[in-house]
């Protein structure tokens, strides 16, 4: 299996041996959105709310931009601005235990398995960060994850930006590309919004929002 340490990529291309299925992670796999689910956790109530106000500026640019990368690097930035890369990840870690229980769709986890028993090479597919991803996919044994890059400055600490495009829409059929090759065969993908579109249209299997089981 690939590491799926910080930042976790495959950056070249793999001889597998068999068929390549791309999941979505967040409304896909799980119940909701897993990064607003983990700032919110690790902020508490009050700073939730007094972090929320703080964004409205750019949950108003949001309604006239519609970019969702910017928004997403404003919460970044009011959460998580200056937090050091092992603390990130250790509360990653953390989370994941807490949730897991009430967060994975059980008919997207029997999914996850069969194609696991097909020997499927599986691979998440998310627009949050890796690094909060992460957890879950080591425990779901996933063979790889592609996701958005979190920047980290000299002292390895959050910036508040990415590294590279939001792992949404087109981009997320860049990223497969670029991880297994122009010549890349989906045997299958899973997706739930709009930003699954180019991904599930690339795969021989699309399946869109099949799952919707709660624990």
């Amino acid at each position: 299996m690939s590491d799926m340490g910080t930042d976790s990529m495959i950056r070249q291309r793999l001889e597998l041996k068999g068929p390549i299925v791309a999941f979505d992670f967040d409304g896909t796999l799980t119940v909701r959105d897993s990064f607003t689910a983990f700032l919110r956790w690790r902020a508490g109530p009050v700073r939730w709310a007094t972090g929320l106000a703080k964004l409205t500026p750019a949950v108003l640019a949001y309604v006239g931009d519609r970019d969702r990368g910017r928004i997403k690097a404003a919460s970044v930035r009011e959460f998580l601005g200056g937090v050091e890369r092992a603390t990130l990840e250790a509360e990653a870690e953390r989370f994941a235990e807490f949730i897991w229980p009430r967060f994975i769709r059980p008919d997207a986890l029997a999914c996850w398995q069969d194609w696991g028993r097909k020997g499927a090479h599986r691979v998440i597919v998310t627009a949050s960060p890796e690094i909060t991803v992460a957890p879950f996919a080591r425990r779901l044994g996933a063979e790889a994850l592609l996701g958005t890059h979190m920047a980290f400055d000299a002292a390895d600490r959050v910036t508040g930006a990415f590294n590279g495009p939001n792992c949404r829409g087109e981009e997320k059929v860049r990223r497969l590309r670029a991880t297994y090759g122009d010549d890349l065969h989906l045997a299958a993908a899973y997706g739930d919004t709009s930003g699954d579109t180019e991904m599930l249209a690339f795969a021989a299997e699309p399946g869109f929002r099949v799952f919707t089981a709660r624990p």
